[in-house]
């Protein structure tokens, strides 16, 4: 079964510097048939302004993922971590028995535009964590790239969750050919552009639920770049 989420009917959150769109419940956002799925719990798409920002404020036992799509984002925390984000960048913050962090717009010229994950994880009260790595294009070019796991390792980020989150960049020649573990559920959320899954078409913003089959078809009819989270 294939169950779409539209972007136009995701909640939407403004404020002078950001511009948040929530792909399930969120903050003041509630939506009782989109209150997370499986072990996926936010999925947020922030557009923020040039020199703009999350002042310190704190998270507890989450796993937090930070993929940027354009500009740059400034990220610091109270275990000593200070970074920069940019595309291709792939951050995780475990959250454990408590940390506090901010996030501000590196540039002054220029919006940037991210997601920001969150995932419930399989233990709690461990020490906060941090780790970031980076995939070039050309690595998710065509095929679904590991960019989180359990495992960690091999470009990806180390999880506290049974989840493999893969990123992929498609243009028209592309095709993918996913195949569904049993008793494993999908998401797929369109980062950019517009592609079709099996008979349906998705276009940036979008999402999918994906549960009870066993193969899923993915390709663009121009360009895209989407996530794909394979869960519990």
């Amino acid at each position: 079964m294939i169950t779409l989420r539209k972007a136009n009917d995701r909640g939407r959150s403004q404020i002078s510097w950001l511009d948040s769109y929530h792909t399930f419940s969120f903050s003041s956002y509630f939506d009782p048939d989109h209150s997370g799925f499986s072990e996926l719990l936010v999925i947020n798409e922030d557009r923020v302004i040039p020199a703009g920002g999350f002042p310190t404020h704190s998270h507890q036992d989450m796993e937090i993922i930070t993929y940027v799509l354009s500009g740059s984002l400034e990220h610091k925390d109270s275990i000593g971590n200070t970074s920069i984000i940019y595309p291709g960048d792939t951050q995780r913050m475990s959250a454990g028995k408590g940390i506090t962090h901010s996030e501000f717009n590196s540039s002054d010229e220029d919006p940037v535009h991210f997601l920001q994950i969150w995932i419930q994880p399989n233990v709690k009260g461990i020490d906060a964590s941090y780790e970031q790595k980076h995939v070039p294009a050309e690595k998710k070019q065509g095929s679904l790239k590991l960019i989180a796991s359990a495992e960690g390792g091999n470009d990806s980020v180390k999880i506290h969750q049974d989840v493999k989150l893969y990123a992929s960049i498609l243009n028209e020649t592309d095709n993918i050919d996913y195949t569904i573990s049993p008793n494993r559920n999908i998401y797929i959320h369109i980062a950019k552009g517009d592609v079709t899954l099996n008979d349906f078409a998705l276009s940036e913003g979008d999402g999918a639920k994906i549960t009870g089959e066993s193969k899923i078809k993915i390709n663009s009819p121009s360009s895209a770049e989407i996530l794909l989270f394979d869960l519990p």
